[in-house]
């Protein structure tokens, strides 16, 4: 290792490049109990900026009362979104969110859906399918408007009221979100619960039902240890987007048994000693980190953080 950097030993049959969706700003911070200012998450998001990331989901257009830390949407937008150079993508709930965002000039959306019935009714309070109608006209308005739209699937690995969740059945709820027009897809493994096979054949399996790798991302959780050995495993797939938060931060107020996000800096370390191309500065995302950390008031829960600053 030199200069804070792992030794780069390229695997064959990975991507050149990924690009890391960073999800710190909106998914890592929604859960902190003391809301946080909103001069804080601006200058995060310039300093994500400013270390290289160039996908920052900034915030969400979700009601105040689910989501109070959040509730600053309208401030913190035009805070941020003549960053040059990077795409800041929101969370819209409904068309109330949808035009909350487009009226401060969102280009790039998001919408939430899940792979499952009892987190569709914990998260959404609708069926999964009422959940779909829901979005339809979402969609449909956000591409008239020629804006991006990513779609969420939460749940694609197991849920913790229903355990294991059938492949089939991951693939029927994203292949009628990619029907509705989504630009992208995100896997999300909600409560950490994936492992590597398993991750290539859900991929595998989209494949078949015509939902193309390069429209999916992967959005891994911690919880036991897996998120690296998934990611590589999209890798191996062919998957070049990958979703991270900036120092290991936030989970899923819905999903108890939910820990971190994938770290960014870990992430951006095992991609660096693959000689994967992020455009990332490992230096100064780590700096970021540790000083969020300190507005935070405690210490950054990713590995690759505590070990290049010395956090204890």
């Amino acid at each position: 290792m030199t200069d804070g950097l792992p030794m780069c030993v390229p695997s064959q049959d990975l991507p050149a490049r990924v690009r890391i969706h960073e999800v710190g700003a909106r998914d890592g911070l929604q859960n902190e109990k003391t809301v946080v200012p909103v001069e804080v998450k601006a200058e995060f998001i310039h300093r994500l900026a400013e270390a290289g990331l160039t996908t920052i989901e900034a915030t969400s257009f979700v009601h105040p009362k689910w989501v109070p830390q959040l509730a600053d949407a309208e401030q913190l937008f035009p805070m941020v979104q003549d960053i040059k150079g990077v795409a800041l993508p929101v969370l819209v709930p409904n068309e109330r969110g949808l035009d909350r965002a487009l009226a401060l000039g969102a280009r790039r959306i998001a919408v939430f859906a899940s792979a499952t019935e009892s987190f569709a009714k914990a998260n959404l309070n609708r069926t999964v399918d009422e959940a779909l109608a829901m979005f339809a006209p979402v969609v449909a308005k956000a591409r008239a408007d020629k804006v991006h739209v990513r779609g969420y699937l939460s749940m694609c690995f197991g849920d913790p009221w229903e355990g294991a969740v059938p492949v089939a059945q991951v693939v029927r709820v994203a292949k009628a979100l990619m029907d509705l027009g989504c630009d992208e897809l995100s896997l999300g493994d909600t409560i950490g619960v994936a492992t590597p096979g398993h991750v290539q054949t859900l991929l595998a399996s989209l494949n078949e039902a015509g939902v193309p790798t390069s429209s999916i991302g992967v959005h891994f959780h911690d919880t036991y240890g897996q998120a690296l050995s998934n990611t590589l495993a999209a890798l191996q797939h062919g998957v070049t987007t990958v979703d991270a938060s900036a120092g290991g931060l936030g989970g899923c107020p819905y999903a108890k048994s939910a820990t971190g996000n994938l770290a960014t800096e870990d992430l951006v370390w095992m991609l660096e000693g693959l000689g994967i191309d992020t455009g990332v500065d490992l230096g100064r995302l780590t700096a970021t980190s540790v000083w969020l950390a300190s507005e935070l008031g405690r210490p950054s829960p990713s590995r690759t953080v505590r070990a290049l600053s010395h956090q204890e």
